[in-house]
């Protein structure tokens, strides 16, 4: 049996389309609107008025179609649904530069695709930096049969806030000298946080205010309200533009059910580290507290240096006293730069059984250095020393009508890592720029190698959430250190290991993940932290070329750059 067929029958959480599969069709107007997230007026960018936008809510194997017209009078726009695979729709995928041209100001594109996965997905800006500026939404794909027992549901959308402009950071990351955006303001839950107010102030004498919400405030917390002796299913994302962080519920304990997408073997936590991009759905069961009260909910900043306050919100037992004061603080986070913690949690995540181990051996082997370095005196992040520079015609544009001979770049070997002290500032700090891309036949097997390094200047190494568009893989292993050919494979998980579609790069370590090229199309894998995506920090691989080349891509998908001309010609003659 090969390798693609024996994917699709053995993976599971998978619908087929069927005549019965549902339309789910929505109307957007994407535009700038004034709002006050943190309590502090800024602006988003809303979906019909709403920040964040509308939860889509569908059912595996249900076709969605999304009308989506950009009311943003300078921009483009484009919309990435983060965890479905577009498989047969690659041009769908929503990715500016790689799979379409960004949406014109006044005009619709209309996205229209197969969700063949149940899960916790969200989606989101992918074109500059607009995800900072909120857009974003949740995603919720449901099972025709799910196993899962539980007796409700709250949906956690978890993102950071600035009070400055995405457009400014933008300019201030692309200045020379680079000027660094700084950490977040406020961090928010379901696009509601407090900044220069807290909820717990009033443990915290001579400190910051208590918050006082008026009726329908837009930063008063949603809170969450339960009855005893129940089970809640918390499905969360993290759509984050640069903070990893740790989510606990006061008093409760979660069972972790689901990663991006996928069940896992549960096990059972007293907080979640979540990096950007990932989702996950825990249980909470709640008890039958006497009397009756409230609980915190607390989000905290990991993995840097905190310079923002808790998000905080209430789990509401029903009966409880509707405007007393909880009896205790929130749960404190736990130490930013305690790493060990952090890994622990991630390497407590297993498949759930059921789901198909990852083939025994792989095709090929794809080692990516993680680096920061200057360009021309611009700081930017690069892999293996190449920063990359997305072009205006779209990659899967350019392989469609053979426009042009790309850039396709050979795999480095191993001594991309061998060669270099990944403990120290780089040596030759000089990166280039450049928009080459890895193409793969389809079926094989490729095993790519994630390796962290020391930042450009000073001791340290940065923390790099990456995501795979159009796949989820399986997470081998993480180690610490250089990755040691012929010995660190030894290490990895090949029984059970999870199926992700974004994992965590640790300081100074290394990441393992295997995957089968399996889904024609062009497809990002990249940090999904704003700012580092925006300095360069991301690669493309192209899949099953030959097929690209016969697909019957919508024209509206490619209306810029050199496709733009080219359709024009072709439709005089």
């Amino acid at each position: 049996m090969s390798v693609i067929v024996w994917w699709l029958v053995t993976v599971v959480m998978v619908a087929v389309h069927s005549a019965s599969a549902g339309v789910v069709e929505l109307n957007w107007e994407v535009e700038y609107k004034l709002r006050w997230p943190d309590c502090k007026e800024g602006i988003v960018i809303a979906i019909n008025g709403e920040f964040p936008g509308p939860t889509i809510d569908a059912t595996a194997g249900d076709t969605v179609i999304v009308h989506v017209t950009n009311k943003l009078s300078t921009e483009g726009v484009v919309i990435h649904w983060h965890g479905i695979r577009q498989n047969g729709t690659p041009w769908a995928d929503g990715a500016a530069g790689v799979t379409q041209c960004p949406i014109n100001p006044g005009e619709t594109f209309t996205y229209n695709f197969i969700v063949d996965k149940a899960g916790t997905h969200f989606y989101h800006g992918h074109y500059g930096m607009q995800r900072s500026a909120g857009l974003y939404g949740m995603m919720i794909v449901r099972s025709p049969k799910e196993t899962l027992q539980y007796d409700g549901e709250f949906n956690l959308l978890l993102s950071d806030w600035w009070h400055q402009g995405s457009h400014a950071q933008e300019l201030y990351l692309s200045s020379r000298p680079m000027r660094w955006i700084g950490e977040p303001q406020s961090l928010l839950i379901n696009g509601r946080g407090q900044f220069n107010c807290s909820l717990a102030a009033y443990f915290n004498k001579g400190g910051v205010k208590e918050c006082k919400f008026k009726d329908n405030d837009e930063c008063a917390p949603t809170i969450l309200r339960v009855e005893p002796l129940k089970v809640y299913r918390l499905r969360i994302a993290s759509t984050t533009a640069l903070a990893s962080l740790n989510l606990a519920v006061e008093g409760h304990q979660l069972e972790v059910v689901e990663a991006d997408g996928n069940y896992v073997a549960p096990f059972t936590v007293n907080d979640i580290d979540m990096y950007s991009g990932e989702t996950y759905s825990v249980l909470l069961r709640t008890h039958n507290p006497t009397p009756s009260r409230k609980y915190w909910i607390s989000v905290g900043v990991r993995g840097r240096k905190p310079n923002t306050t808790q998000a905080l919100t209430v789990l509401h037992y029903a009966d409880a006293p509707e405007y007393e004061h909880l009896p205790y603080p929130p749960p404190v986070t736990p130490r930013w730069d305690d790493y060990d913690r952090s890994k622990s949690f991630s390497k407590k995540i297993f498949a759930a059984k059921g789901y198909p181990p990852p083939p025994e051996k792989s095709d090929e082997q794809l080692f990516l250095l993680n680096t920061q370095n200057l360009m021309d005196k611009y700081t930017k992040w690069a892999i293996n020393n190449v920063s990359l520079s997305v072009p205006a015609t779209p990659y899967i544009g350019t392989i469609r009508y053979g426009l042009k001979t790309l850039n396709y770049q050979k795999p480095p070997g191993k001594e991309i890592v061998e060669d270099y002290d990944i403990t120290k500032p780089p040596v030759n700090p000089n990166t280039t720029k450049g928009n080459g891309i890895y193409s793969f036949q389809l079926g094989r097997v490729v095993d790519v190698i994630l390796q962290n390094s020391n930042v450009l200047n000073g001791r340290g190494s940065e923390i790099h959430p990456w995501h795979l568009h159009g796949h989820d893989f399986w997470v081998l292993g993480y180690g610490e250190g250089k990755f040691r050919l012929g010995v660190d494979e030894k290490t990895y998980n090949l029984n059970n290991p999870p199926l992700r579609n974004t994992v965590a790069l640790y300081p100074y370590g290394w990441t393992a993940l295997r995957f089968v090229t399996d889904n024609p199309g062009v497809w990002f894998f990249h940090c999904h932290i704003e700012p580092h995506l925006h300095m360069g920090m991301g690669v493309v691989f192209a899949e099953g070329v030959d097929q690209i080349a016969k697909m019957n891509i919508p024209n509206a998908v490619l209306g810029c750059g050199s496709t733009r001309e080219f359709l024009m010609n072709r439709g005089r003659h």
